[in-house]
């Protein structure tokens, strides 16, 4: 808004001696603070300055604000202010002023400043007198009662001046910034912890379990009962090298930091973060930013990913698992989390500062702002090449410092628009920015949010750099006419405005969840008062407060579109132990009494350019089956390099006891990937293929061999060299089905190649193999079905009556490729024609079952899910390229996403080049690549004579069989697609009758570009009849796997009575189920 009488602006200018390449945090930029200063009823606004003066504006009503600050007590004394937090630190019933301050290292002061609200709007700097004048590199802080003893303590987090872009320092998280062997101007980094003691702050860093150290780098901090314990947690969100830290309060004055045990990675230069509610399950989720580009042009020209080897060396080194994207962190209810930000549409939203949820449309639904901008693209990749080097080194030639004027002159400056995500309620987002009114491109940091006019929805301030502040009025009201509560609390004793508290709104099934904890974003505090959208809902059932203490107050019917002021003891209840059933899950486990899989390290992205994914670790699978006759179930695991297949027997107690296998043992240097148990010679015991598996072994290696053991009877196989033609067949394996499709007796084979060892994207054999009646195979497939031979990457087959003629179908999947359906004829297999047709996927898994009970088997297909970086669609396809473009005699490759109707590379400049060193010499700058289409980098009869592989098509589904080749697709449900499915199981596991689904998925082998599928941890779907299946959570289902599932066996106990369900897992133990219901 214009004319609000607020003409703040924290410019900030590049000098000689102070400058981004002096100061690292120089672009960081201010905070703003929101809340009601004289106790008006109106939120009034303090901005901090970096270089010039912080700024208290007073909210005189109706949008129009009074600069107090000349007569307020604030000194402006050079400092450079970072974050602001208002809160009552003498519990006086008036809100103070506590302002961050940070600077040069080698210049000015930096203790913080804390202004005691005389009330009468002039405020007296009083932070010696509380032990709140702190000299460090202070980014912000947050109040909060943290040991519940009544009042607020100081969680206080602080950049480092030190190198963080170093492995050196991964041994020294927990060392305290006292014992680092720098100078002292180089210290006054890293989280500190302040104990209120009668009003006077202590700090009991080291003793409470924070990691005080100067490899720290926090940029935002944010607090919320994340685990649903009632005792606050802490979150950390730190830039560069260093991770995360989620802090879990342990109710005993201490904190531990569980962030590898609850996330499964973070954002790579975590900036600003929020904690909120965003499905209304009542448990709060972690948004933090990044600086991921939105733009294929400004991620060509700013971008910079990790190399397999530095991820890999970073990961060794303690820094865990972290990726340059904004992540969205889902709990799971209990404070466990999964990143869902590539589902939700809101993992790349350029060099992004502060991050604010809240309902911006009142709707129910808590949304996403994202503030954007650094003053210059001071990573811009065409200003390092060009500019920057040549200029350094003339200051190393020369001595002389001038020339960094010359560098701040060449450095690319580029305002931002700022992004705005309204919440679908189905844990998507739609980016409303520019719908909204968020029209205008500026360089922003901190930002707040506050109802500045009391009309009933949340208006938005934001402190810009180098230009004019924002205020956004929220004409919420006026367009779509929610509904609303605004609630103010006032507590007691020396927490008076009730930080700490929850808030629980009910109404017609509905439950609205809040917070309060003022310190949000990046170096900003918002308001005190919640306003909480309700949607069309026009009357709220309950509203229940649970203060800091733990006391409860609960109003019944409160009124709406208005503000309720609620004091603590006040319509008090008495807390009672919640009153829910005991759950008992389906499955629940069973002990481990399988063999870790131990998985070898080789890296395909050392050895493939330009590689998507890895394949050499894709197991294990399993088989199961009687192998030796006792009447009891057996299980075989395939092995890895180094470790031999084993064989594991089910004994009369149903306890499982390996037992050496001489037969298997020879082949230890053998990766296995598909196994199956069949008759092959039909004499009354199952025998055992496996196909080979990994990325490492040349396809003429004797490592490439398709193996048939046969067994004897009791358990002891035998490889038979004649059984299967050649020895080697080029071709990883990925799956192995058997069926007798030429009605002899005898049963068949198909066996379908995964892979050529080294050239991913290639077709490799797979296979027909007909059953001579002794056990020996033919390779039937050129006269039976040739276009079988080089179908593509296959990933799984079944077969299935699919058209209900009595006759099995062979239905195969895999990566690159549509779902394919061959119908088996007397002399030939015929491909169906479907309307699968068009969905190219990296189809991972499929199982077929009669789902509905029409007597047609329908399908569930596997694929890497709606998570993923990469999310194409029939308009927007990814396409992989193959040929020889640079006449090396090695096949390149070259992946491609669709943008604009052109395919656009998917990599950056120097990946390209490394491929393809041509490129180089064609495109000097990364501005030039960026632009480029592949027609515009290469002839067009090159790309004519190319292999395209297409991928179009990301979701995990049901094909429900029509008949007639006609399938209906029905999505599986959203915490489905939130990982790939790798391994599916129909089996009726609640017993009623009817075949559920049992799904387990996660693919780590991504590029660090593309990051971890981790979100899954195993999912149960019951069958519910007319086609639909309800998602079981984690309490009812039992299941929480974290690992790449690989594969799902059922196991018939002793007796048959019992029901086992074993998931493999890559590179770690297997987990044994026990099914609660069946036993």
């Amino acid at each position: 808004m214009d004319n609000t009488g607020i003409d703040f602006n924290n410019k900030v200018v590049d000098q000689k001696l102070d400058n981004s390449f002096l100061f690292r945090n120089f672009y960081n930029g201010g905070g703003v603070a929101v809340g009601d200063l004289n106790n008006d009823g109106l939120p009034d606004i303090f901005f901090t300055s970096n270089m010039g003066e912080n700024k208290l504006y007073l909210n005189k009503g109706n949008f129009h604000f009074e600069d107090i600050t000349p007569h307020s007590g604030l000194e402006q004394d050079s400092m450079w202010s970072t974050g602001v937090v208002f809160v009552d630190i003498n519990h006086d019933g008036w809100l103070d002023i506590y302002v961050c301050n940070s600077g040069h290292m080698k210049t000015g002061h930096r203790k913080n400043k804390l202004y005691i609200n005389n009330k009468n709007l002039t405020f007296t700097e009083s932070a010696a007198a509380y032990g709140l004048d702190i000299s460090a590199y202070t980014t912000q802080v947050s109040f909060f009662d943290y040991d519940n003893d009544g009042d607020l303590d100081c969680f206080m987090i602080n950049n480092s001046p030190i190198p963080v872009n170093t492995l050196n320092n991964a041994n020294r998280r927990d060392l305290p910034e006292a014992q680092w062997p720098v100078a002292d101007f180089l210290k006054g980094g890293g989280d500190h912890l302040y104990r209120n003691d009668n009003g006077h702050f202590t700090e009991v860093t080291s003793q409470a379990g924070i990691h005080g150290t100067l490899i720290s780098f926090g940029l935002g901090v944010s607090i919320g009962d994340v685990n649903n314990d009632g005792w606050p947690d802490v979150f950390v969100s730190n830039d560069s090298y260093e991770r995360d830290y989620l802090y879990i309060n342990q109710k005993n004055g201490t904190f531990k930091d569980e962030l590898e045990d609850r996330f499964d990675h973070t954002s790579f230069s975590s900036m600003g973060a929020d904690i909120a509610d965003i499905n209304n399950d009542g448990t709060p989720e972690i948004f933090t930013t990044d600086m991921l580009p939105e733009d294929d042009y400004r991620l060509k020209t700013l971008g910079a990913f990790d190399n397999i080897d530095l991820y890999n060396a970073k990961l060794k080194a303690g820094f865990y698992h972290q990726y340059m994207k904004n992540c969205l962190q889902l709990n799971n209810g209990h404070g466990g989390f999964c990143d869902i930000a590539n589902y939700s549409g809101v993992s790349a939203t350029d060099w992004s500062w502060g991050a604010l949820i809240f309902d911006m449309d009142n709707d129910g639904y808590n949304d996403i702002f994202v503030c954007n901008g650094v003053n210059k693209d001071v990573t811009n990749l065409d200003f390092m090449d060009f500019f920057a080097n040549d200029i350094l080194q003339k200051m190393v030639l020369t001595g002389k410092k001038e020339e960094i004027d010359q560098i701040l002159k060449k450095i690319p400056v580029n305002p931002m628009l700022h992004k705005a995500y309204r919440n679908g309620g189905n844990l998507q987002f739609v980016d409303m920015g520019k719908t909204w009114g968020f029209d205008q491109a500026s360089f922003a940091n901190g930002a707040a949010y506050a109802d500045l006019d009391n009309d009933g929805d949340l208006d938005l301030v934001i402190n810009n750099e180098n230009g004019p502040a924002f205020i956004y009025k929220n004409n919420a009201r006026e367009i779509n006419k929610n509904h609303y509560i605004s609630i103010q609390l006032k507590g007691k004793g020396d927490n008076n405005f009730a930080i700490g508290s929850k808030i629980h709104v009910y109404g017609n099934g509905q439950l609205f969840y809040r917070e309060l904890v003022p310190s949000r974003g990046f170096q900003s505090c918002v308001d005190y008062t919640q306003v909480i959208g309700l949607g069309s809902l026009s009357h709220i059932d309950s509203l229940i407060i649970t203060w800091p203490d733990r006391s409860m107050t609960k109003k019944i019917h409160p009124a709406i579109d208005q503000r309720l002021v609620i004091s603590q003891g006040n319509d008090t209840i008495t807390r009672t132990p919640d009153a829910l059933l005991p759950i008992t899950p389906l499955l629940t486990p069973a002990g481990h009494p399988f063999d870790k899989h131990i998985e070898d390290n080789y890296e395909d992205f050392n050895h493939e350019l330009n590689l998507p994914k890895m394949l050499s670790r894709e197991g294990p699978k399993a088989a199961v089956g009687d192998l030796d006759g006792n009447g009891t179930a057996d299980v075989i695991i395939g092995g890895t390099a180094d470790h031999p297949a084993q064989v594991y027997f089910q004994d009369a107690e149903g306890r499982f006891v390996k037992r050496p296998e001489p037969g298997l043992a020879q082949f230890s240097d053998f990766e296995d990937e598909a196994i199956l148990l069949f008759d092959a010679d039909k004499d009354g015991d199952l025998d055992l293929f496996i196909g080979p598996g990994g990325n490492n072994n040349p396809p003429d290696s004797r490592q490439m061999q398709l193996r048939l053991f046969l067994n004897d009877g009791k358990g002891n196989f035998t490889l038979d060299p004649n059984a299967l033609p050649g020895t080697t067949q080029g071709s990883n394996i990925a799956v192995a089905a058997a069926y007798d499709f030429n009605h002899d007796g005898y049963a068949d084979l198909f066996v379908g190649g995964r892979s050529i060892p080294r050239d991913y994207g290639s077709s490799p054999r797979s296979y027909l193999y007909v059953n001579d009646g002794h056990g020996h195979f033919k390779d039937m497939t050129p006269t039976l079905a040739p276009d079988i031979a080089n179908i593509g990457m296959v990933t799984g087959a079944t077969w299935a009556d699919i058209d209900k003629d009595g006759e099995m179908e062979l239905i195969i999947t895999g990566e690159w490729m549509t779902p394919r359906i061959f119908h088996v004829g007397k002399d030939h297999f015929t491909e169906m024609s479907t309307n699968l047709s068009s969905l190219y996927g990296w189809w991972e898994a499929i199982s077929a079952a009669d789902l509905d009970g029409d007597g047609l088997p329908d399908l569930v297909l596997g694929n890497i899910g709606e998570n993923f970086y990469l999310h194409p669609d029939s308009a927007h396809p990814v396409r992989l390229w193959l040929n020889d473009f640079d006449q090396n005699g090695i096949t390149d490759k070259i992946l491609t996403r669709s943008i604009d109707n052109k395919d656009m590379p998917v990599f950056l400049k120097h990946e390209m080049e490394r491929q393809l060193p041509i490129l180089k010499k064609q495109n000097l700058k990364h501005g030039d690549y960026a632009k480029k289409s592949l027609r515009d980098l290469l002839p067009q009869r090159t790309l004519d004579s190319s292999q395209v592989r297409l991928f179009n098509y990301c979701s995990s589904i049901i094909a429900w069989n029509e008949g007639n080749g006609k399938f209906t697709i029905q999505k599986l449900p959203v915490m489905v697609q939130l990982s790939s499915v790798n391994a599916i199981r129909c089996t009726d596991i609640d017993g009623d009758g009817m075949p559920d689904l049992v799904l387990g998925g996660n693919e780590y082998g991504l590029l660090p570009q593309f990051g971890r599928l981790d979100a899954s941890r195993g999912q149960i779907l019951l069958n519910e009849a007319h086609r639909n299946f309800q998602y079981l959570d984690e309490d009812h289902s039992g299941l929480s796997l974290k690992g790449q599932v690989r594969d799902i066996q059922p196991i018939p106990g002793k007796n048959n009575k019992d029901q086992f369900l074993l998931f493999l897992i890559n590179d770690d133990v297997p987990s044994l189920f026990k099914n609660s219901i069946k036993n």
